[in-house]
């Protein structure tokens, strides 16, 4: 296996948590890298669904060295629930790492950001209202508050003092809300440290000891490529780095460790939130997508906007993460269709463009151009050998590799962790 990275090659919610849960069951270390518990992965094993927003899926192998790194923001009431839940349907979590330089979520993070996004009315990110975006913010700022803060009882509570001065003035004198207790959040936030404390360390000499030991090592990503703070859709977009060039930065390792970058897509399309969206679909075969695929967000609920194929922007993914290989999830979804439609260019005015836009404005003036194909039978969850899928899903498949430039070295073709087809 060696050292893999996995990422959504879309607007996020591709599957990633399955995938990760597959390759997972062969690492022997599993690493987490940026996002929050604005991300959430949905795990299927023996019938049962666990729903892991900031611990690695590994933790459902035991054995499996679990690793938060660095580049995480990190809610502590969040976290311990996620620990709890694990403990009560007994999963160990003895095996988690969290690194000492990452930094936390406070609660003026998360008011700072209903704030933020009540203010901005109908022009509003539509944010998870979990507090990432500002605690980036403060990272960015150099006023973060990380985790090695919090197992310093003295250090910790002048920062959070000083912190929470200012983030009044914010509160109160820009938006208008209501001051929050420093003494309160300080006395919540040392009780956690009292649990969290075991899982804290150097996680990044535990990684580069791993690697170069030979182990097998997996990174799973959060969010998607779209969602990439500098390459995404902006400002549409989360408030960290989920293309693979994030890992590095947000595990404390040197791309040279990297060996494969695998990028997980759907048969088809969705995105959660506003934005443009060319091959969004707004009639019945959108809505029996959505029911279908069971397209609601795992950490909020939402439904999910769902549309085609967009070969365009999975190609430009495939280009600034240097994909290996894609995994396409969800091909049963799609069956049952007399029709499937790929994206293969957009039409911007007289022009045909095949690279997807920086900007916002440019996205939303183009159309999508598509190839139309013959779709296959409604029941293929079953079938674990590529030459037994339907000659018609084969040749969907086939197409895809030619229009995005990379083998599809997996497909998913159910929920379970069992249905997928392996591809040499």
């Amino acid at each position: 296996m060696a050292t893999k990275v996995v990422i959504g090659a879309q607007w996020g919610d591709e599957g990633k948590g399955k995938i990760i849960d597959i390759l997972a069951q062969q690492a022997e270390v599993v690493v987490r890298s940026q996002g929050g518990n604005n991300a959430g992965h949905t795990v299927e094993v023996k019938g049962e669904q666990y729903k892991l927003h900031l611990i690695p899926s590994g933790i459902l192998n035991p054995g499996t060295l679990c690793i938060i790194g660095n580049g995480v923001v990190i809610d502590p009431g969040a976290l311990l629930e996620e620990l709890d839940m694990l403990t009560k349907r007994g999963i160990s979590t003895d095996n988690l790492k969290i690194d000492a330089r990452a930094h936390i979520i406070f609660p003026y993070h998360r008011e700072l950001d209903r704030l933020s996004e009540a203010a901005r009315g109908k022009e509003d990110i539509g944010t998870t209202g979990r507090g990432i975006g500002p605690a980036y913010m403060d990272k960015a700022e150099r006023s973060g508050i990380r985790m090695c803060d919090l197992m310093n009882e003295e250090v910790f509570i002048e920062k959070v003092k000083r912190n929470v001065f200012i983030k009044n003035q914010i509160i109160e004198k820009v938006y208008g809300g209501s001051p929050l207790n420093a003494d309160d959040i300080i006395k919540e936030y040392l009780e956690y440290a009292k649990h969290i404390k075991k899982y804290v360390c150097d996680t990044t000499i535990l990684l580069y000891e791993a690697i170069k030991a030979g182990k097998n090592v997996l990174f799973e990503g959060a969010q998607g490529t779209l969602l990439d703070l500098d390459l995404g859709t902006y400002p549409y977009v989360t408030s960290s780095h989920p293309v693979s060039g994030g890992v590095c930065i947000g595990a404390g390792i040197g791309p040279t460790m990297i060996d494969e970058c695998i990028g997980v897509v759907k048969a088809y399309l969705t995105r959660v939130g506003k934005g443009p969206f060319p091959t969004e679909l707004f009639d019945e075969i959108g809505e029996r997508i959505r029911r279908k695929g069971n397209e609601y967000g795992t950490t909020t609920g939402r439904p999910r906007r769902c549309g085609w194929f967009d070969a365009v922007i999975v190609k430009y993914a495939v280009r600034t993460s240097g994909l290996t290989s894609i995994v396409v999830n969800k091909m049963d979804t799609l069956g049952g269709l007399d029709k499937v439609k790929i994206c293969v260019g957009y039409k911007k005015g007289d022009e045909i463009i095949t690279e997807f836009p920086p900007s916002l404005e440019e996205l939303a003036l183009c159309e999508p151009v598509y190839e139309e194909m013959d779709g296959w039978e409604e029941n293929i969850g079953h079938i674990r050998k590529y030459e037994d899928l339907p000659e018609n899903a084969r040749k969907y498949i086939e197409r895809l590799e030619q229009l995005c430039g990379v083998k599809v070295s997996m497909i998913g073709v159910g929920p379970g962790r069992d249905q997928n087809i392996i591809r040499a």
